[in-house]
């Protein structure tokens, strides 16, 4: 495949921002990553970002000049294009089964109960029902996770970069990975990969001081 030039724009806080960066590393693609502060007016962040953001959210990848936005459909197209954690041929079904699942379940759940309590409170009421939610969404993971080393598979894909993203931050939203031991070890599976780094320290290693 031709080489392209690739930038991430993304959020330190971000873990849709993180699973695509982390993809980008286990898969060793080369690309510059923008740090954009999500504290400014959507007006005032940079003009290049603003014009490839169609949503004006991150992450958005930019591949030479084609802007690619939505965190699990860039993860598609890292795997479509590069043949890298797609899952062998007959799992690749589940994958896509997966990243679905984790738009509206626990990538939904967990990144605004640890914004809640961890950013700017929405009350106690829609705190309690967003760790209800992430709660059946944990017991699903772990259920999954009883009968096999990864999600789709014996190898880490896509979907287990999807679905781990913001569990590394499980305790920033008031809840113990220690409660869900399979999904633990298999944390620690993601973990052991080559070129695997925590989100605060990937996310946080390019921006300035």
């Amino acid at each position: 495949m031709t080489m392209s030039n690739i930038t991430l724009y993304g959020n330190r806080y971000s873990g849709h921002s993180y699973k695509v960066r982390l993809a980008l590393m286990l898969a060793d693609i080369s690309h510059d990553y923008a740090h954009i502060d999500l504290a400014l007016p959507r007006e005032a962040r940079p003009e290049d970002f603003r014009a490839a953001s169609r949503f004006g959210e991150v992450p958005v990848l930019v591949v030479d000049d084609t802007p690619l936005c939505q965190s699990n459909a860039i993860l598609q197209w890292l795997a479509d294009s590069y043949g890298v954690l797609a899952g062998a041929l007959g799992e690749r079904q589940r994958v896509r089964e997966w990243l679905c699942w984790e738009s509206n379940r626990i990538g939904m759940s967990l990144p605004n109960l640890r914004a809640s309590r961890g950013f700017q409170s929405k009350g106690a009421e829609v705190e309690a029902w967003l760790e209800a939610r992430l709660r059946d969404d944990l017991a699903v993971l772990e259920a999954e996770l009883a009968e096999r080393r990864y999600l789709a598979g014996d190898q880490v894909s896509i979907a287990d970069i999807s679905l781990s993203a913001c569990l590394w931050w499980l305790s920033d939203a008031g809840l113990d990975i220690a409660d869900w031991p399979n999904i633990r070890a298999w944390l620690a599976r993601i973990a052991a990969q080559p070129g695997w780094q925590h989100p605060d320290a990937l996310m946080a290693a390019d921006i300035p001081d």
